[in-house]
């Protein structure tokens, strides 16, 4: 983790190269979260997180202070069923005498130095999780002497079908220790996978083999949780190999880890923002902004990509179904999400496109990543399936993949024919290079994936008069086994053309002429007429529909072939006007595809739902609402930090155009990312940019600005 750690914050660097400016500090504590008063559950938490070690902090009644562990990669044995993300377990720290909740309580999310502060009248608390290290800090403090307990609670007490029970170390006199341990044997990437924690302090003791205590009353008082997952022959070996991280991180003195991480959190403040005025509806879709891109942050460097159904953030969760009439209540606890520990393509990525223009780009890497991962066991098994080259990514997998292995005559359902997310994966893939210009990248991992789903493609269906007919192939989840559906058509002409125009020096003269022949025999967007209107359709044959998605504007987003400047504008408006499905929130695009089309009503309608749909069993403003998936939807909010900054900013090329679908009583402060390693910052004021800085400053020619929209 620490190695990871490392190796991302080299890549986010490359935002904090470009250009040095720092954020509104007044305008980034404005998005602070403060509460006046205790909470009774989990439901009342705060999240806080490393980029893989994540909490879920609240206080309750009694003055004890609360928190979940979890990590990117604590997967128990049940992927495929909903408990495969797992807590690492819950943490109870009482004061003594008891923090008093009833004078003075404070609890604040401090957003700038990524830390929730506790306070009373007479004692603060400060919880971090080290933006540099595996651990989790516990600091506290009084004016008067006080003594400090903390207990490990387990969610796993006894086992369960697919799971183990927790196994907590007896005998550690200065610490507790505590660990989850796989048992499969038929999946290597879960076998023997280990995941816990040490938990340890200055001057503390163990009482019973659960239970740390100070050993004397004092006015500070500190605990360390130090975390790990590791496949390991045996328990023994992790817990050396914990003790050896232990050792590493302690080497770091407390002073200079905290400033470490201070600085990390300030240098990702720095990297771009976004702070609307004008209207209560403009603060309240900034602070979901700001506090959607903290959650990302929060998990987003891990070993694994964020989960679209809960991330790391899963809490105690009270859920009603009433069925013939009846109504029942099931209460689920924390290690619990609907949707499975598995991987769902279509909403795991409204979580990764905006950071393309926040420039948060170490956290697209473990999405990238983990496909890149995946993509010579697919190859192997689309050729050993379907006798032929390449490989596509299943819209529905475990981290380490797998395909459908389906023929012609298969029935089909939501996710067979399902091919289309290699397609986005590779557009965000020449995007990412058009941004960072990474050829180190481009040549490991875009290239190999992009080609590998432009060779699945191109062999998989016999050409018929010259072109290739996509038959059958899913118009995504909505139409099953239709023949040449849109989404598919747009991914293959959008990412064919990306490829053509990357630098010749990173790929082949072969690569180049089989893509120009393939892209020659791509069929057309099919189309047809609503009330003698031209527009665009979802596939060319399809059936009556299974969901409810819009396939046919899929060549708005993600594949951007219609859009302001480009060919037929009309075409997709006239497109977007007339959508089967309109609908806001969850993994719906409304949003984006509005702003895109520069449509300032309809996005502005959608972000302010999007960035303000708390779950109402929630506390925290940025645990959006159950909607289609599980709590908090990581997916709605994703997509609306991407609709908000397609509303301010968008870019093609060299092309920079601002203010495309902003609202023309909306003020703003903004920084974001362009491609070509540059940062576009300005102020917005009654519809016109006021000020405007490009770096770099030879940039700026290519900037147009619709004022107004």
């Amino acid at each position: 983790m620490k190695t990871a750690l490392v190796a991302a914050a080299l890549v986010g660097s490359l935002a904090a190269a470009v250009h040095a400016a720092e954020v509104p500090r007044d305008l980034l504590d404005g998005c602070n979260v403060s509460w006046d008063s205790p909470g009774s559950s989990s439901l009342d938490s705060m999240p806080l997180g490393n980029g893989d070690i994540g909490l879920n902090v609240w206080v309750e009644k009694t003055g004890d202070l609360v928190f979940y562990i979890s990590k990117t990669d604590a997967w128990s044995d049940n992927v495929g069923g909903n408990k495969g993300l797992l807590k690492l377990g819950r943490i109870r720290v009482k004061i003594d005498p008891p923090f008093d909740v009833a004078k003075d309580f404070r609890q604040r999310l401090n957003l700038h130095d990524g830390m929730i502060q506790i306070e009373n009248h007479e004692s603060q608390i400060q919880i971090w999780v080290d933006a540099n290290h595996p651990v989790v800090h516990v600091e506290s403090e009084n004016a008067k002497n006080f003594g400090l307990s903390a207990r490990f609670e387990t969610l796993r007490p006894v086992p369960e079908k697919d799971l183990q029970a927790d196994t907590v170390l007896d005998g550690q006199k200065t610490r507790v220790a505590w660990f989850y341990r796989n048992k499969n044997t038929r999946i290597p990437q879960l076998t023997n996978r280990t995941f816990g924690a040490i938990m340890q302090g200055d001057g503390v003791v163990s009482e019973g083999c659960a239970t740390l205590k100070s050993s004397k009353a004092a006015t500070k008082q500190a605990l360390s949780i130090h975390v790990l997952t590791a496949q390991t022959a045996t328990p023994e070996e992790w817990l050396a190999q914990l003790e050896k991280q232990i050792a590493s991180t302690d080497a770091v003195k407390m002073e200079s880890a905290r400033e470490q991480h201070r600085a990390w959190w300030n240098e990702f403040w720095n990297r771009s923002w976004i702070f609307a005025s004008g209207d209560d509806d403009a603060k309240k879709v900034t602070q979901g902004y700001v506090l959607q891109r903290f959650v990302s942050a929060c998990a987003g460097r891990g070993a694994q990509p964020i989960k679209f159904n809960g991330s790391i953030f899963t809490m105690d969760w009270v859920k009603r179904e009433k069925k013939n009439g009846v109504e029942t209540v099931v209460t689920n606890n924390a290690d619990t999400r609907d949707w499975g520990g598995q991987y769902w393509f279509q909403n795991t990525r409204p979580m990764y496109w905006p950071m393309l223009q926040s420039g948060d780009f170490d956290m697209m890497k473990p999405l990238f990543g983990m496909f890149r991962a995946i993509l010579p066991d697919n190859e192997k098994d689309v050729r050993d399936f379907y006798h032929h080259d390449g490989a596509y990514f299943a819209e529905t997998k475990p981290f380490w993949g797998g395909i459908n292995k389906l023929t012609p005559e298969s029935p089909g359902k939501y996710t067979d024919f399902y091919y289309t997310p290699i397609l986005e994966l590779s557009a965000m893939m020449l995007d990412y290079f058009a941004y960072t210009g990474d050829r180190d990248f481009a040549r490991e991992t875009l290239l190999p994936v992009a080609d590998s789903g432009m060779k699945f493609f191109d062999q998989h269906w016999k050409r018929e008069n010259g072109k290739l007919p996509l038959d059958p192939d899913n118009a995504i989840e909505m139409f099953w086994k239709a023949r040449n559906p849109a989404p598919d058509i747009a991914g293959l002409r959008f990412d064919l053309q990306g490829l053509l125009a990357l630098p010749d020096d990173i790929t082949t003269d072969e690569q180049r002429s089989r893509w120009k022949r393939f892209l020659a025999e791509i069929p057309e967007l099919p189309t047809g007429e609503t009330n003698g209107v031209k527009i665009l359709k979802p596939a060319e044959v399809y059936d009556h529909g299974h969901n409810f998605e819009n396939p046919e504007l899929y060549s708005v987003f993600p594949f951007r072939l219609f859009g302001l400047g480009k060919p037929d504008i009309e075409l997709a408006r006239k497109t977007f006007a007339v959508r089967r499905f309109r609908t806001n929130g969850c993994w719906r695009q409304d949003g984006v595809q509005a702003a895109l089309l520069g449509e300032a009503g309809t996005a502005r309608t959608n972000v302010t739902f999007v960035l303000t749909r708390k779950d109402k069993q929630c506390r925290f403003p940025a645990f959006w609402d159950h909607g289609s998936d599980y709590v908090p939807d990581e997916d709605n909010g994703g997509n609306g930090v991407n609709a908000l900054q397609l509303m301010l900013m968008q870019s093609e090329g060299r092309k920079i155009l601002l203010l495309p679908a902003w609202p023309k009583n909306w003020d703003c402060d903004f920084k974001l990312h362009v491609p070509m390693q540059t940062t576009v910052e300005g102020k917005v004021r009654g519809g016109k940019i006021k000020s405007l800085e490009v770096i770099p400053e030879s940039r700026r020619k290519d900037v147009d600005v619709v004022e107004g929209s």
